[in-house]
């Protein structure tokens, strides 16, 4: 693991570092805020954000403007890419398929699965890694926007036991049945569609047996509200379900960073109820 930057920010640091994933076979690029409280011989919980289509690691530490709440309650973040990256790796000429858009899924069809193995990444290898070389502790939580929205959702779905809470800023939320989940999910997962639900939160969500705090953050100007990211099914699910997730709309916020700037302090403060509890 290799320091690429590292910036002084609410009297704690904003780093990036490289290393070598043996998931993904290829080098690849995290961000990590580190309170000024990380100095100290404690371990801190973390909260793992996932960033949407075309994103790297430097989005939402540059625009959401997280570092301050996180530095005052005491949280480190943990901030993955979104895809593998080198030359090497299968690419496709579309912003929704290939780098920046791993969709958090393993894949299963050529040419993407030597390096397409996100979810084994940010559940597994990622963690470990933090957990390894930073003072954090293994109180975890899960966010994220857009397609990382889709993958905070299916992981923590998926995987209850290794996070205290989930939240999403306007999540793809039935990617089974949208052209962006649709195209991604074909190449990556080949044609059985009966394989794709076990990426689709609106279907884990009717399956899960232990129920995470949960919540979603949705743009009522969204432009791609209806077309995309179909809230209406998530909570059509859950509530079939009995799983208490709260949905909440905005008006007149879209689908950008300052929608996500707009309201991190409150999934901030979410998330420390959960991962700041004894």
């Amino acid at each position: 693991m290799e320091l690429v930057s590292k910036t002084h920010c609410f009297d704690g640091t904003q780093c990036q570092y490289s290393h070598r994933s043996e998931v993904l076979d290829c080098d690849m690029r995290f961000s990590i805020f580190l309170p000024s409280q990380a100095e100290k011989d404690q371990q801190f919980p973390v909260l793992y954000w996932l960033s949407g289509l075309t994103c790297t690691d430097e989005n939402f530490s540059q625009k959401a403007g997280a570092q301050r709440m996180a530095a005052e309650l005491g949280i480190v973040l943990v901030i993955p890419d979104t895809s593998p990256r080198g030359d090497d790796v299968a690419d496709d000429a579309g912003y929704d398929l290939g780098k920046g858009a791993g969709f958090y899924v393993n894949a299963t069809q050529t040419p993407w699965k030597p390096h397409y193995r996100m979810y084994d990444y940010i559940v597994d290898e990622l963690p470990a890694l933090i957990e390894e070389n930073f003072p954090v502790s293994q109180r975890r939580a899960i966010s994220g926007h857009s397609m990382g929205g889709h993958g905070a959702l299916t992981i923590a779905l998926k995987n209850p036991e290794r996070f205290t809470s989930v939240s999403a800023f306007s999540p793809i939320c039935n990617p089974i049945a949208c052209p962006w989940g649709e195209k991604a999910f074909a190449a990556y997962l080949g044609e059985d569609r009966s394989t794709w639900e076990e990426h689709d939160a609106s279907v884990l969500i009717g399956r899960a047996v232990e129920k995470l705090p949960m919540l979603v953050s949705q743009g009522e100007e969204d432009q791609f509200l209806e077309q995309q990211l179909k809230p209406n099914a998530l909570k059509a699910a859950a509530e079939a379900a009995g799983y208490p997730v709260k949905i909440e709309y905005h008006a007149g916020y879209d689908h950008s960073y300052f929608f996500i700037a707009s309201f991190i302090e409150q999934h901030l403060r979410f998330h420390a109820d959960y991962l700041l509890a004894h």
